[in-house]
């Protein structure tokens, strides 16, 4: 990582989804900077492989985690504060992505998504937050918060709907906390990466959506941003106390051109919706003719 550093040497870290993609990713790079990470995630035994891979002179520890669990995210901040005596960060990057037509989209859509990327979030900040304002209480070093957002956060897409407005949800909170911790010795950084390369470019179709197709093309890249730099960024994020991270440089580019031009904007989101139907369509009627021609064999 260039510019400057954070001495993480004995501080306390939670990442939140770090048994994969860009937790996994901060969990590295806290690790090689000294701190002792706690790696919290739903699947236990992806944290536990987390805690086996990232080298460095700090440590991890692997810790089951539903983060949509109020009391459970209080009992991991507790657990920390019990052992080393402070949280110093506190990563809310749990989430998960749901991609298709809305009319598919059930209530159970909405909740699940709602539930991860909007109240684990809040979980995360309601367990950390309070303590951390205590902790800076003496003008020192509160602690500092970064939650995970988006590009989805900060401009709309179609066939994203839930994703987008729970993505906009932690820009919004993040934004607006970060105003009131200034005077409370408390930072808070918001992450808004373009397409990362983790599984989560995979996951959550609904119907004939194709996520890494959408990501890359919607963004106009071929490769996804690797989480590994997206996490040095961060950390140097948290190191400048920056408000918001938009990465990498040709995500800020696009978000400034919808900034400066919202209604050409939002003609080339429903170009690309177009384009997408067309290309979801295609793929179906391929998979079809296969499945077709394989019966008749």
């Amino acid at each position: 990582m260039s510019g400057p550093r954070l001495d993480l040497a004995g501080r306390q870290a939670i990442v939140t989804g770090g048994g994969s993609g860009i937790g996994a990713a901060l969990c590295q790079a806290l690790v090689a900077a000294g701190a002792h990470v706690v790696v919290a995630d739903l699947d236990g035994a992806a944290a536990r492989r987390t805690t086996e891979r990232v080298v460095g002179p700090g440590s991890a520890s692997a810790v089951v985690l539903d983060v949509t669990d109020a009391a459970a995210v209080q009992a991991v901040v507790d657990e920390v504060v019990g052992r080393a005596g402070r949280l110093d960060l506190m990563f809310n990057n749990a989430g998960i992505t749901l991609g298709g037509e809305t009319e598919e989209l059930t209530l159970e859509h909405w909740d699940s998504i709602i539930d991860v990327n909007i109240r684990g979030v809040v979980h995360g900040v309601a367990a950390a937050y309070p303590l951390m304002v205590r902790q800076g209480a003496g003008g020192g070093f509160g602690g500092h918060i970064v939650n995970t957002a988006s590009m989805g956060g900060l401009m709309a897409a179609g066939l994203l709907t839930s994703y987008v407005m729970t993505k906009h949800a932690v820009v919004g909170l993040s934004l607006a906390l970060r105003s009131e911790a200034a005077a409370k010795g408390v930072g808070v950084t918001v992450v808004c990466p373009s397409a990362v390369d983790t599984p989560i470019l995979d996951k959550g179709a609904i119907g004939r959506f194709h996520g890494r197709d959408y990501f890359l093309k919607g963004q106009g890249v071929r490769r996804p941003h690797d989480p590994a730099r997206l996490a040095d960024e961060v950390l140097e994020a948290v190191v400048t106390g920056r408000a918001m991270l938009v990465a990498p440089r040709s995500a800020r580019v696009t978000w400034l051109v919808g900034r400066l031009a919202p209604r050409f904007t939002q003609r080339m989101s429903i170009g690309f919706v177009a384009k997408q139907r067309a290309m979801q369509a295609a793929r179906a009627e391929e998979a079809a003719r296969l499945a077709s021609g394989s019966q008749k064999l």
